[in-house]
């Protein structure tokens, strides 16, 4: 696997492995788990070759967010990357992306505007603008993505279609500890206590889905997935909804393809997840 670090070094060894076939781009923040993996697997079997990059974004930090405390392990993440087939990897410096005098933003203007975006704003500006950097700087055929960040791939989809930037977006199913607590870096935050607690946020969205499937009402349905979070001791819920997965607008009543949405915070981490209804 190729390290690269800077532009100059990335532009020759992006033309070898194009001259291979299809390329295929893995964006991370690394800290990396299984669930970054399985996007690595999705890649390889989408493209000829993959390319992978591992930057922390400081545009889509706010302030008295964890930027500084976010996980860093690049020696780690190589490993695991080049052991999953990986063919390159781009670990660019904050200039590399944001060189002296950058001063555009990407915008993607309804999709951001609720959940993640009203609890964190400014947050999808800077996922738009650091996406739409390194799709522009590698060139990918393809690029994939986690259903995780159910909110942030409908933003991205639309920013390339609106863009017409020639790149196929690709969602990969999340992946989840076998209590079904999904993988996030953030997790490494969670003490064993509110690791334990925290698999209530995946049980509450189970139960809300069920209960929805089996014709209970929304409203009703939301009000218990909320209630369980706070008995399980998360001490902020920043939402749960049930969401039309194409606009992601709320739904007060089930109708076509659908996706239950949850963000709270346990202990002083925050985490997200969403489950297809």
């Amino acid at each position: 696997m190729q390290i690269v670090r800077s532009s100059e070094d990335l532009a020759p060894g992006l033309a070898a492995l194009k001259r291979s076939g299809t390329l295929a781009l893995v964006p991370t923040m690394g800290a990396l788990h299984a669930g970054h993996l399985a996007l690595i697997e999705e890649a390889r079997r989408r493209a000829d070759k993959v390319a992978a990059t591992i930057f922390v974004n400081p545009m889509q930090f706010g302030a008295g967010e964890d930027l500084d405390r976010y996980p860093r392990r690049e020696t780690e993440d190589a490993r695991m990357l080049e052991k999953a087939g990986c063919d390159l990897l781009w670990l660019p410096a904050v200039s590399e992306v944001y060189p002296e005098g950058f001063s555009t933003r990407v915008s993607v203007s309804g999709l951001s505007d609720r959940w993640e975006g009203e609890a964190r704003p400014g947050h999808f500006d800077g996922v738009a603008t650091v996406v739409a950097r390194l799709l522009l700087s590698v060139g990918p055929d393809v690029a994939v993505f986690g259903e995780k960040d159910f909110q942030q791939l409908a933003v991205i989809r639309r920013m390339v279609r609106d863009l017409a930037m020639p790149v196929e977006v690709v969602g990969v199913a999340t992946v989840r500890e076998a209590d079904g607590l999904a993988l996030s870096s953030r997790n490494a935050y969670l003490s064993a206590d509110e690791r334990s607690r925290a698999v209530a946020l995946p049980k509450a969205l189970e139960a809300a889905r069920e209960a929805i499937r089996g014709g209970t009402a929304v409203s009703a349905a939301l009000r218990g997935a909320k209630q369980a979070l706070v008995d399980a001791g998360f001490l902020r819920i920043d939402y749960v909804a049930l969401i039309d997965a194409a606009t992601l607008e709320p739904l007060d009543e089930p109708g076509g393809e659908m996706r239950l949405i949850a963000a709270a915070v346990i202990g002083t981490t925050r985490l997200i997840d969403n489950m297809a209804v």
